[in-house]
């Protein structure tokens, strides 16, 4: 009997694959290339894991105002998580900085906001699982529903995000 449990004991106290791949590789860094529609994670200044992205449907230049369908460019943080999101799961960008307020005021417009690293709803998760990408967002970065579930386990609030054009 107590060879059994003795045994028992190893076997439950031993790392499982299942364990294993459990244990997840936490981001510390994501960097966005808007021209080339990819979105990193590092650890430690080392690519984690590329994903493709589509960005908001008017995507050249960095986010000047509210409705303008533009994605920022420039450095933020990860500022919040979001497990209820429309979108699957998100995780908000800290647009608009001091910045970008200042430069919308000096138009006199809005800077918007609400800017997302998310799923896909959908009606478009389909034609993203397949591997065709069009730019649809308001200014977000959306990726599929499987990638934002593995992208949220791997990034925690308060990460740096650099967007670059």
């Amino acid at each position: 009997m107590r060879m059994l449990v003795a045994v028992l004991c190893l076997l439950i106290a031993a790392p499982t694959a299942d364990a294993k791949r459990l244990s997840i590789t936490k981001a510390d860094f994501i960097l966005v290339e808007k021209a080339n529609r990819t979105l990193t994670l590092y650890k430690a200044r080392k690519p984690i894991k590329t994903y493709r992205i589509a960005l908001g449907g008017n995507p050249e230049g960095h986010k000047e105002q509210e409705g303008d369908s533009r994605t920022p460019e420039g450095r933020y943080i990860i500022d919040a998580k979001n497990p209820w999101s429309s979108f699957h799961l998100s995780l908000r960008i800290s647009y608009p900085d001091r910045n970008d307020r200042a430069a919308a005021r000096k138009k006199g417009v809005s800077p918007g906001g609400l800017i997302m690293i998310h799923g896909t709803p959908e009606g478009l998760a389909a034609l993203q699982n397949v591997g065709v990408f069009r730019d649809w967002t308001a200014g977000c970065i959306a990726v599929t529903n499987a990638e934002i579930e593995e992208i949220y386990k791997m990034v925690d609030k308060g990460t740096p995000i650099l967007i670059k054009p």
